[in-house]
């Protein structure tokens, strides 16, 4: 068995060839580790080269004195991918990476820091930026998110979350959940989440119908979990977002409030559709 590193990199991947290349290569040119690092690729229903991709760069993570090791699962699941990573990982901290997600030099040792030093559970992740998209109708709706309270919350933890040891005891498996990412922020207060400035860049979805999926499966997560942790919003902490914000948010980016609130009609009017996983580019 293989001694134990510090960060353990749990990163679920299912048909990702076209993403997984530059997910990695910035993970591994990174700032190095204290206490040194390892990266869990768990290849989950794929029919592409994501494992061959990942298994190739096993001399590159070796040189920048990384550990990679990829498992290959017959069936598509982001959670059994993120509990096979976690049952392979020997790290106190373990973050947990999307596939199109590409990381700053040094956010993930920033991450090991932060974590390994803070005196009891605490939850970490950078700063997210957004690609500038390609569709007209993206740039519109990214502006205007960006800019909403959530997001403005301190590490809301989209596509990149970490957790120390303490930490990661709040829970046991990964359940069977839409939002795994919001189920373990709610997992702790405002208090114990750090937000580091480091960053890491998160592509937003690309047209019309992807937005509306996307904020579809987002709304059904989150009601998901109010329904079966409701003592878990009492975690949330984000700035309440009444009419007058709305009406500063309209003032400020007319079009990009339209686009948003468009998107918000076509998710309300589409309840009860399932809430299906989407490709992000």
């Amino acid at each position: 068995m293989s001694p134990p590193t510090a960060l353990s990199v749990i990163l679920p991947a299912s048909n990702e060839e076209a993403y997984l290349g530059a997910c990695l290569g910035a993970l591994l040119a990174g700032d190095p580790v204290p206490g040194g690092a390892e990266v869990i690729v768990v290849a989950n229903g794929c029919r592409d080269r994501t494992a061959e991709i990942a298994r190739d760069l096993a001399a590159t993570a070796a040189d920048a004195g990384w550990r990679l090791q990829v498992i290959e699962r017959a069936e598509g699941d982001k959670i059994g991918a993120l509990n096979a990573g976690d049952a392979a990982a020997t790290g106190p901290v373990r973050a947990y990476l999307d596939a199109d997600v590409t990381v700053s030099p040094p956010l993930m040792a920033a991450l090991t820091r932060a974590l390994l030093a803070a005196p009891g559970p605490a939850y970490a992740s950078g700063r997210a930026v957004i690609p500038r998209p390609e569709s007209a109708i993206t740039r519109a709706y990214a502006r205007l998110w960006q800019r909403l309270p959530f997001v403005s919350s301190v590490a809301p933890g989209y596509g990149l979350f970490a957790v120390n040891a303490a930490g990661r005891a709040r829970w046991g498996t990964f359940p069977r959940i839409i939002s795994d990412d919001t189920f373990v922020r709610l997992q702790f207060a405002p208090a114990e989440r750090i937000g580091l400035p480091a960053t890491y860049d998160w592509p937003m979805v690309e047209g019309w119908s992807r937005l509306v999926r996307v904020r579809r499966r987002q709304d059904a997560g989150v009601a998901e979990i109010a329904g079966r942790w409701p003592h878990l919003l009492e975690n949330e902490g984000k700035a309440p977002f009444g009419p007058a914000a709305a009406a500063r948010l309209a003032l400020g980016d007319p079009v990009g409030f339209s686009v948003y609130a468009a998107v918000s009609v076509a998710v309300r009017m589409g309840r009860g559709r399932p809430a299906g996983w989407t490709r992000g580019r």
